[in-house]
């Protein structure tokens, strides 16, 4: 076989590096025998042309589907029976300069949605009925093999390209691997083909609210075209369907957070709504005068408040455990206000402004020691680290589905059984009731007594949607991509002349908070909204913490695991250009 006319260099030009290496792959691979020996008689090929000798068997290796336990000779019916990934993803750290004329290329693995990457084994039977993905993409460059085609042992790489974006990066990762397709993910959240002021949504406003997948929006408008009902009141079909889908989504959540069973969950608006149900229930016929309350500086409004209005009823003090100079709790400042008189805790695991992680296990352990209840805003955390409440071991669990990818207007209450049983509920009305007379009221058990009047059953079978959609991806595999996704954009933004990064704990995830030097936290919100970025820039309802560190606002970009390593380059040279007072 003779190779011709192929330039093993990198070009500038993407359309003709591709095309070029397009044609490479083709000639190395066509007309060979679909065993090992192809290895061999593609080097020699590629040895004539002049082109390095591990170039061949680099591209192959790409090539290869990410298929579980393909084994050495593996039979066709085998691979037949085997699920080939639809997409394949390059790994941002891949070496990719100079491409063709490389030595030896390393890090490129297919990836599949729902599988981790395996082992590829040296030498294989290649099917001649299999598909091949296109062999050397760019960073970034989203594809689709619906379009790929084989004939004979002939193998044709075609150039069905989607998307295409090559940002210079700012910073490379150590380490860049996902058990996920990002390309894929993001197709499942139309919201990102969004265009804001002529520019490509970057939806980094998530620790505000997160968007939606298709799933979700799919499943609440088949709620209301074929489920529309209200539920437990009826004896008719739509009742049933209505009944079953929401019983359904409480059995999701209750999964989610590993609860006992599904009468641990309680619906509500959220975690605002969830918050005062315990303070309004629960704390009001518990706690009294000179009992203790403890927070942290971390909180949300929604946590500080409803206990402030409690201790003004009952007579009963609010302590605050304080925090480092990173935006960590200081464990033994916190261990100090734990006494006989403290009644409950109740602390964020994730801070909403700053990101912390707080060591919930610990100060979970610790309140229960001196015989206090400890309430976890979860509302934070629940989209991006495990909250297994048996695991925790803690007396609530809040959270509010629009921050884990949900509707709005929906939210859950955790309680322990033996709490929600000696609880009384803080409304009346509909549903929750066994009986009523004039003269005496009998409630349902938990959780129907705490779900007084109709509720938002749609939004609620939204939410059982999106969490499912989670757990199809895996919460620990969103931990790590967003765990590397926040590395790689401290960094960058650290490397900012004037920028400075508000909380820095060791243990943090998804938020980015920073104030940056000669301009005003609006000033770099707005500009940041010309060029398609959504960032929050305020004191995000949480006006303590920022006030611990001498300041009223920041800027908050906050990430989710459909967000890029492209665009948080975009966000920092945007940055750049605002410290350079760029006009846009």
């Amino acid at each position: 076989m003779t190779i011709n006319n192929l330039t093993p260099e990198y070009s500038t030009d993407i359309a003709a590096m591709e095309k070029q290496l397009t044609q490479l792959a083709n000639q190395i691979f066509s007309e060979l025998p679909c065993d090992g020996s192809r290895l061999g008689l593609a080097a020699n090929a590629a040895s004539q042309a002049g082109i390095p000798a591990d170039l061949p068997k680099a591209l192959q290796q790409f090539a290869t589907p990410n298929v579980s336990n393909f084994a050495p000779q593996q039979s066709l019916a085998s691979f037949q029976s085997a699920p080939v990934p639809q997409h394949f993803d390059i790994p941002a750290d891949a070496d990719l300069q100079k491409l063709a004329g490389a030595q030896s290329v390393s890090g490129f693995t297919p990836n599949s949605l729902s599988s981790a990457r395996q082992p590829i084994p040296s030498e294989f039977n290649l099917p001649q009925e299999a598909q091949i993905q296109k062999l050397i993409t760019p960073r970034n460059l989203s594809l689709d093999i619906s379009n790929l085609s084989s004939q004979g042992s002939s193998f044709y790489f075609l150039n069905d390209v989607k998307t295409f974006e090559q940002p210079q990066s700012l910073y490379t990762p150590q380490t860049h691997h996902s058990a996920f397709d990002i390309h894929a993910v993001r197709r499942d959240f139309p919201i990102l083909n969004e265009r804001v002021n002529g520019h490509q949504l970057v939806w980094f406003d998530n620790a505000a609210t997160t968007q939606k997948p298709q799933v979700v929006i799919d499943r609440i408008s088949y709620f209301y075209e074929h489920e529309n009902s209200n539920i437990h009141r009826a004896a008719h079909e739509l009742a049933a369907r209505s009944t079953d889908a929401y019983e359904k989504a409480r059995q999701t959540v209750a999964k989610f957070i590993n609860a006992p069973s599904l009468d641990n969950i309680i619906f509500v608006r959220g975690t605002t709504e969830a918050i005062n149900l315990i303070a309004k229930s629960w704390g009001v016929q518990n706690i009294g005068k000179d009992d203790e309350i403890v927070i942290t500086w971390l909180e949300h409004h929604a946590n500080i408040v409803p206990w402030q209005q409690l201790c003004e009823v009952t007579g009963a003090v609010l302590r605050v455990a304080p925090v480092d100079d990173n935006g960590q709790v200081l464990l033994d400042e916190y261990q100090k206000l734990l006494n006989p008189k403290t009644k409950l805790v109740s602390f964020t695991q994730v801070s909403n402004a700053l990101g912390t992680i707080t060591p919930a296990h610990e100060m979970i352990d610790l309140a229960h020691r001196v015989g206090a209840k400890v309430l976890l805003d979860g509302a934070q955390s629940v989209s991006h680290i495990s909250a297994d409440v048996q695991s925790l071991d803690c007396d609530w669990l809040v959270f509010s589905g629009h921050k884990i990818f949900a509707p709005t207007g929906i939210g859950v209450v955790y309680g322990k059984a033996d709490l929600l049983e000696a609880t009384q509920p803080w409304q009346g009305g509909g549903n929750m009731i066994e009986d009523v007379t004039f003269e005496h009221t009998r409630y349902q058990p938990a959780p129907a007594k705490f779900e007084a009047g109709t509720g938002n059953i749609a939004d609620a079978v939204g939410l059982g949607a999106a969490l499912e959609y989670v757990q199809k991806i895996g919460i620990q595999n969103i931990a790590v991509y967003e765990h590397d996704l926040l590395a790689y954009a401290m960094e960058a933004l650290r490397r900012i002349d004037g920028l400075t990064l508000i909380g820095t704990a060791k243990e943090k995830t998804s938020v980015l908070s920073f104030v940056l030097k000669g301009h005003t936290t609006s000033e770099v919100g707005e500009a940041l909204d010309k060029v398609g970025i959504a960032v929050r820039a305020g004191h995000h309802c949480a006006q303590p913490i920022l006030r611990r560190f001498g300041l009223e606002t920041t800027v908050r970009p906050s990430l989710a695991f459909y967000n890029t390593h492209n665009e948080v380059d975009h966000l920092v040279s945007t940055v750049r250009k605002i410290k350079r007072g760029s006009s846009f």
